[in-house]
């Protein structure tokens, strides 16, 4: 019995390219690029819980590190939290505007690489899987401008 992790052989297979007169249409690259800023999605998520849980409290007192250099752990800290936070508004925010209804669907397939046949046997997706994989499109294209 093989046994897969979380996301493992069960990633969405899909043409990384459609016809130029698709309305949803990236360039191959483009959509590869989307695709794995999407996939750091959960590891942003551990990272940003694992910076807000962390107190900026810090024994060294002096407040120098190197000739010249003021350190400013509340800053660094505050910089971090909004480096993280911001990219995962980002894609939360591009899935509510993809479809609102199926948002949190679209998110596990963009961010977590699964495919349609599981969201449908594991999370009973409800929708087909034409209509899923066209607002998947449409995530992407939406994710492209957005970030551009």
């Amino acid at each position: 019995m093989i046994f897969f992790q979380k996301g493992e052989a069960m990633a969405t297979k899909i043409r990384p390219e459609l016809s130029v007169n698709n309305r949803y249409h990236l360039e191959k690259h483009r959509y590869y690029e989307l695709k794995h800023f999407c996939l750091q999605y959960p590891s942003w998520k551990k990272t940003l819980v694992l910076i807000s849980s962390i107190r900026s409290g810090n024994n060294d007192i002096s407040g120098v590190h190197s000739i010249g250099s003021v350190s400013d752990p509340t800053a660094d800290n505050a910089e971090e939290r909004l480096f993280y936070a911001l990219r995962i508004e980002m894609l939360e925010k591009t899935a509510r505007n993809t479809d609102c209804y199926l948002s949190d669907y679209i998110l596990k397939g963009v961010a977590e690489g699964f495919s349609y046949e599981y969201l449908k046997a594991k999370l009973n997706i409800p929708c087909c899987r034409e209509k899923y994989y066209e607002l998947y499109r449409k995530f992407f294209y939406l994710l492209s401008a957005e970030r551009q």
